[in-house]
């Protein structure tokens, strides 16, 4: 977070709103869009003057040396993606009773442009401790913070969602589906097309230099 902070809050200007919605106590359930990888600081410096965020991060991350060492100084949980992690979602539980602050990506992964399905394991972290509180974020510009034009804006809201937690005889797969609905009538899914032909185009030759005339060598 101290090597996040100057990024994010001096380049990329951030600028939270709802933050006074988070508890600076007890058990809560932020549920977050994800864009980039930039989508988990930014969230914990917008959130870090009240709480401190734990999230499941997939296992694989861990394997990456020195990286391992600061997830776990950060509280992060390690997952199993799509393998039915029961270990993980136990110990997601355990620490969400015992009064963490959980941030979790319904949509599991980055969309890297795409509509993703959101996944239960929200709804599922809902209905073990219905004591947690449920805060939306949406997170917006988090993934250009690095890029030096045009200069970036993140923008971190915390909300809380118009029905609520999980309500009586709601599935968790539902709560997880509806309050992505909401985080993303706020954010839609970036288009990522404009970046790619930009990407293209600094690799293309310039439509505006005639092509060059063959040598009598090539020729």
């Amino acid at each position: 977070m101290a090597v996040c902070t100057p990024l994010l809050r001096w380049w990329g200007r951030l600028e939270v709103t709802g933050a006074e919605l988070l508890p600076e106590s007890g058990p809560v359930l932020l549920a977050v869009n994800h864009d980039s990888n930039w989508d988990p600081p930014a969230v914990g410096n917008a959130a870090l003057p009240r709480r401190q965020i734990s999230a499941l991060a997939k296992a694989s991350l861990w394997k990456q040396p020195g990286l391992g060492w600061l997830l776990n100084g950060m509280g992060q949980i390690p997952i199993e993606r799509g393998s039915g992690d029961t270990g993980a979602m136990d110990r997601a539980i355990a620490e969400l009773r015992a009064g963490a602050c959980l941030g979790i990506f319904p949509e599991g992964t980055r969309t890297r442009g795409r509509v993703l399905r959101a996944r239960s394991g929200f709804g599922r972290l809902a209905q073990a401790v219905p004591e947690a509180q449920v805060i939306c974020v949406a997170v917006e510009g988090a993934g250009k913070v690095t890029r030096l034009r045009p200069r970036p804006q993140v923008r971190v809201t915390f909300f809380l969602p118009a029905e609520g937690g999980l309500r009586p005889e709601e599935r968790p797969a539902d709560l997880s589906r509806r309050l992505l609905a909401e985080i993303r009538a706020r954010v839609p899914i970036p288009d990522l097309a404009p970046e790619a032909a930009e990407a293209a185009g600094a690799d293309a030759p310039d439509a505006r230099t005639p092509p060059r005339q063959p040598t009598e060598r090539g020729r």
